[in-house]
């Protein structure tokens, strides 16, 4: 047994990896700030350690995983190199831990936590799975067979992945942080795509996808035609939504999914797509998309009176375009409210006409101060900024959340990858009085 020691432990993807060694019968424990995130549930649940960040938390004979966030000169890094303890950066560590499985690598712009999620369920249901979601959730099967995992081109990390399979979303302009433009996002997918071992699954309506070059099969998927894998035939309802699936122009099955949105019907037939790559019988893959209960932080419902409260991590416009597609669809006759905020001033600056954009298609807009993040303290810009283009928008802080009470029979919908949760709590709590 490894002794593992987390620096970061409350970050996504290590608090589900974190997860997964302690499930599989390692030894695990961590360091953060005091701070509560949503991510440390899980590790409280299985009564791992979580320590304040100190040098002293590094013992000699531990293993440091080292979050992505923190840099080498990180006080615990340090002393880790200082008694000669080893140190692996999560990536890293990531990679070389899928060898032992079939491994199945989700990445994409957007959809790639939901789909995740949806994979790790439906493969589940077949054999044993391993899987680190980016939700902060993760689950280790000492017998696993397959291991599903969200790998995320941020910085290109991974590029640390040599994936049995990729399902590939979508190709988008994000992170203007590190990317410098579309061409450069689509370099590192097409650099990773040349590292995967046996197929790639692709949405085949994504121009930039369709141009991937592969040493394997690249299987395409989407509502075109030219698909593959092709959903027609799509009927949404109040309940979710059905749609028949064709494999190269012949009629395969008619699959109904519990789940609303365009984007569910594409994140389902990447699913759909593998399942039947991996020869996973049609009416088992109906059976655990009936059974999906979702991911957390993706349009995660609370229903107090007939109001319904929706935290859901949309930071990006094309993610709030579907967000409120969904919120159309499941709850047609019920009036939209967004509450959105903003995640990183980069972000916010190069997309800015398109936030209000895409914010304009709610009945009413509410925008919190731009949340910093631990790399960008401050911007050229403020919330103000965004406001101007969005006619009628307020800014909310916490002590005016009570101007959301005017509404009724609304769906709310919290949106952003910061602490915008804490707009939510604090209007639950008036709604609740």
């Amino acid at each position: 047994m490894t002794f593992y020691h987390f620096t970061g432990i409350k970050g996504s993807g290590m608090s589900s990896l974190a997860q997964i060694l302690f499930d599989s019968g390692e030894q695990v424990q961590g360091s953060d700030y005091e701070t509560f995130y949503f991510t440390e549930k899980p590790l409280r649940d299985r009564n791992i350690t979580i320590l304040n960040f100190d040098p002293d938390n590094i013992k000699p004979g531990m293993t440091v995983i080292a979050g992505n966030a923190y840099s080498d000169d990180h006080p615990e890094i340090v002393r880790a190199k200082e008694i000669g303890v080893e140190v692996i950066r999560y990536h890293k560590f990531l990679g070389d831990y899928i060898k032992k499985h079939t491994s199945i690598a989700i990445t994409g712009a957007h959809g790639k936590t939901s789909t995740t999620g949806l994979m790790s369920h439906v493969i589940g249901g077949y054999m044993p799975t391993s899987f680190l979601i980016g939700d902060g959730t993760g689950s280790g099967k000492q017998d696993a067979s397959f291991f599903v995992m969200e790998a995320c081109e941020y910085r290109r990390h991974f590029l640390a992945y040599h994936p049995d399979y990729a399902v590939m979303t979508n190709i988008d302009f994000d992170h203007p942080d590190y990317f410098a433009n579309i061409e450069d996002v689509y370099n590192a997918f097409q650099e990773l795509a040349l590292q995967v071992k046996k197929a790639i699954i692709a949405c085949g309506d994504d121009d930039h996808l369709q141009k991937i070059q592969a040493n394997v099969p690249v299987v395409y998927y989407g509502f075109g035609a030219q698909n593959d894998f092709a959903a027609r035939n799509v009927v949404k309802t109040t309940e979710g939504t059905t749609f028949e699936v064709y494999v190269r122009n012949e009629y395969y099955n008619t699959f109904t999914i519990p789940m609303y949105g365009d984007h569910s019907v594409l994140n389902s037939l990447a699913v759909i797509a593998l399942s039947h790559y991996e020869e996973i019988p049609a009416n088992l893959v109906q059976e655990r998309l009936n059974s999906y209960t979702g991911v957390k932080r993706r349009f995660t419902e609370t229903i107090i009176g007939n109001n319904i409260l929706v935290d859901d991590y949309a930071h990006h416009p094309t993610e709030i375009r579907a967000t409120i597609q969904s919120a159309r669809q499941k709850y047609p006759d019920h009036k939209l409210v967004a509450i959105f905020q903003p995640h990183t001033f980069s972000r916010t600056e190069a997309f800015l006409q398109d936030f209000a954009d895409s914010l304009n298609q709610a009945d009413a807009v509410y925008l919190c101060d731009i949340f910093s993040s631990a790399r960008e303290k401050n911007g050229n810009l403020t919330i103000e900024d965004l406001k101007k283009l969005i006619d009628d928008s307020e800014i909310l802080q916490i002590d005016t959340v009570s101007t959301l009470e005017q509404y009724e029979k609304t769906v709310f919908l919290f949106m952003g990858a910061g602490d915008v949760h804490k707009f939510q709590e604090a209007f639950e709590s008036l709604l609740k009085k």
